[in-house]
Formats: structure tokens, sequence, C-alpha cells
């Protein structure tokens, strides 16, 4: 009867894990939703601000504000990679990395100087681990980030665009369209490129107080600093979409591994019990 016991421990352990995947389903059932609504909250505010700074764009005010400076050629660059703190969600943070690889790639391809910034735990473990150099990094901030997060993160690499030492910024997050498609995506927020507008839309006829030139110095810094947020908010929500698809499988596994353990273990149990009652008859029989 030793693969009988053999059976019923294992499936002892895969009930274990099934309820703690299930468990975790809940958990992250619960906190994308939360999740959802700061997406939602975000995106209007992005929106209003980017058609305030597409209308008030002229190539004019491009040559005063370095922050729209156009490079001629981007020599040194910064890659800001989001990804989460913890695992247990699929192929969540090796898409990120894999599409921070390639951006890497193809910037050192042109002769572009990278330099490297991190939040989250598992994109700058892996690029500790390959031997990159890592000039910053942030942790603990992916489940429920701020504004504030956003401006720790994206202040002192502003400031180096601002001073020259950088042409260029790019941002790799995972973009969420739906709890089930999160693509890895690469953007540049620096130098910033207002949106385009929309065709045959109206140009709004703003009562600018006090200049163009003022109200541009405030919202351009708030505009790069709300990519950002919107980024970590996008990557937030997508972490816990894809640990809720992930745990659902193992859950779902763990039932179908279950079902199978236990037809197995019946059908050992049934014939060991056929076994000895045939060692029993036969024992009887020659007795007789």
């Amino acid at each position: 009867m030793a693969k009988g016991k053999e059976l019923k421990a294992r499936i002892r352990t895969t009930e274990s894990t099934r309820k703690i995947t299930r468990t975790m389903e809940m958990v992250a059932t619960s906190k994308l939703k939360r999740a959802l609504d700061r997406v939602q909250a975000a995106r209007p505010y992005a929106n209003a601000l980017g058609d305030v700074i597409s209308s008030l764009y002229t190539p004019e005010l491009a040559e005063r504000f370095p922050l729209l400076r156009q490079p001629e050629q981007e020599r040194r660059a910064a890659v800001l990679l989001m990804t989460a703190d913890r695992g247990l969600c699929g192929g969540f943070n090796a898409n990120l990395i894999r599409e921070a690889r390639h951006l890497v790639e193809r910037l050192r391809d042109r002769s572009v100087e990278v330099e490297l910034h991190f939040e989250g735990r598992r994109g700058v473990g892996y690029f500790r681990y390959i031997g990159e150099p890592v000039t910053a990094s942030r942790i603990g901030i992916s489940e429920r980030p701020t504004a504030d997060d956003a401006s720790a993160l994206i202040d002192g690499i502003m400031r180096q665009f601002i001073d020259g030492t950088l042409d260029a910024v790019y941002v790799v997050y995972a973009q969420f369209k739906s709890p089930l498609s999160t693509p890895p995506t690469a953007s540049r927020i620096l130098p910033v490129t207002p949106p385009a507008r929309t065709a045959g839309g109206t140009v709004p006829d703003y009562i600018l107080a006090p200049s163009a030139d003022a109200i541009v110095s405030e919202l351009l810094p708030l505009y790069v600093r709300n990519q950002v947020y919107r980024a970590l908010v996008e990557t937030a929500a997508g972490e816990q979409g894809a640990r809720r698809s992930a745990m659902k499988s193992a859950t779902d596994n763990a039932t179908d591994m279950l079902s199978l353990l236990r037809r197995t273990y019946n059908r050992t149990r049934q014939a060991s019990i056929t076994q000895e009652i045939a060692e029993i008859v036969g024992g009887a029989a020659a007795l007789e």
C-alpha cells in the first residue's frame, strides 16, 4: 500500500496548494478593482493636460523651453523600467524586461549611451544579475503608486535633461488595455512631444493669464510627471490582472491534478483490495 500512501500525500499537498492559489486569486481580484479605479481616475486629467499643451504649443515656445528641446542627435538617454516587486504573475515581469532589453539594444546600435533606472524589484534584480550598471532604483511602490512617487522617480532625470546631460528619456511599462491585455510598451517622454490635435477639431480660444510662457513653464513638468504616474498606475493594474490570471490557471490546474490523483488512488486501492481478496480465497482453497 506504499503507492497509495504516496498518492494520499500528493493529494493533501495539491489541496493545500489549491487553497493558496485560490486565495491569491481572490486577493488579486480585489486589488485589481482598486487599481482600475486609479487608472480611470488618471486618464481624464492626463488627456486634459495634453490637450492644453497641444493647443498652446508653437515652434517658438519649443526654442525657449528645455523640456521641448528636440536634440539633433541622441547621444545619451535614460531608460526607466517599471516592473513588479513580486512574482507569481505569469510572464508579466519577463515581458517587461524583454521589452527593456530590446530598447537598450536598439539605442546602443545607434551609438547612444544608456543609463538604467528602475522601479520594481524584479527589473533591477535581473539587470544586476546580467551585470548591467544600475543608475537608480526604487522598490515598494508598485502596487499603490502616488503622484509623489512619480515625482521622486522622474524629477532627478528631468533635471538632467534640462541641464543637457540627457538627450532623451524612455519609460518601459505595461500599457493597460484590459485585465487580459497589458502589452509591454516603450514610450519616449522627454523631450516632450505634444499630443497631435484631432483632425477637423476646433482649436479652443483660450484667454491666457498671465501668459503662454508662464503657463507652459508650469504645465510641462506636470505633464512629464503625469506621464510617469500614468505608467505607474497602468503597470500596477497590469500586475494584478496578470497575477489573477496566473493564479486562476494554477487553481484550475490543481483541480485537474486532484481529479487525476483521486482516480489513480481509487484504482490503486481497488486493485489492492482485489488482490487481498484473491489471496484470502486462494489460501482458503489451499486449506481445503
